[in-house]
């Protein structure tokens, strides 16, 4: 979860979180320690964040002036394109490299601060580090939020689903843009195989999606765990049975571990 982006805090406390790993596995530093690869243990997207955008060549607006670039992309104009881009690529694999480098040197220095910590304190301290993020616990789904201005492109959005609350997150932002409790949810479900509908009071939410179901699912684990009554789904009535197997949840980003009555919060540690 931590290393694919889905726990939004800064660049200091990954690191953080990177030499309470490393202490977790190692021990006290020690240069003979087997140390794993940059990426096993820190975002990669946050270092190629740092990278600067690549250039865009402005669109050529005259057909003989695309007529001349397609001509000259074929010659040694097209050559001289691929060195450059080479070139380029190159430079940004050594900045890369560099950023790495620098990284991780700041990982080893908050690692030898960890002396004498013990496995279960560092991965203790590992734990209270992610609760710090508000969505903690939560399972998280990539959607596209249908907008509704026309001619507006669907918004992608993180959908949380935690035991009290149906949040909504910008990607990389640690508090929710919107939030509700499962008291304010009307109805959801599948408007196809690739819409998930959530009703919230007067407002009517449109979510594309590849786990339409699994969100569906957990949605309705959550509510019946609660004590709730079942909310009917579009294709079936309403006076369908709750579910009464919770020991099958769906998988998210942040997947879930063995059967719901034991099922530890989605940022706990593993190793």
């Amino acid at each position: 979860m931590v290393l694919r982006g889905y726990v939004p805090t800064s660049e200091e406390t990954l690191q953080t979180l990177a030499a309470l790993r490393l202490q977790s596995l190692n021990s006290d530093f020690s240069t003979h320690a087997p140390f794993p690869r940059l990426e096993e243990l820190f975002p990669p997207h946050v270092l190629h964040a740092r990278l600067p955008p690549p250039r865009r060549r402005p669109p050529t607006k005259c057909r003989g002036a695309r007529l001349r670039a397609g001509l000259l992309a074929g010659g040694l104009w097209g050559q001289a394109l691929a060195k450059q881009r080479a070139e380029r690529d190159q430079r940004l694999r050594g900045r890369l490299r560099e950023e790495g480098a620098s990284t991780m040197a700041a990982i080893v220095e908050k690692w030898k601060l960890l002396q004498g910590m013990g496995r279960p304190e560092a991965m203790a301290a590992y734990v209270a580090l992610v609760r710090e993020w508000p969505g903690f616990g939560s399972t998280l789904f990539d959607v596209d939020l249908r907008t509704s201005p026309v001619g507006a492109g669907p918004q992608r959005l993180w959908l949380g689903i935690g035991a009290k609350a149906v949040s909504l997150y910008k990607p990389g932002e640690p508090e929710p843009l919107d939030s509700f409790c499962y008291g304010r949810i009307s109805s959801f479900g599948a408007s196809d195989s690739s819409t998930f509908r959530l009703s919230v009071e007067d407002r009517d939410l449109l979510f594309e999606t590849s786990q339409v179901d699994e969100i569906a699912q957990l949605l309705n684990t959550y509510l019946t765990s609660a004590g709730a009554r079942r909310l009917p789904r579009p294709q079936e009535p309403a006076t369908s049975p709750p579910a009464s197997d919770p020991t099958t949840l769906p998988q998210g980003l942040c997947p879930a571990a063995g059967p719901w009555q034991h099922r530890p919060p989605v940022g706990s540690f593993h190793s």
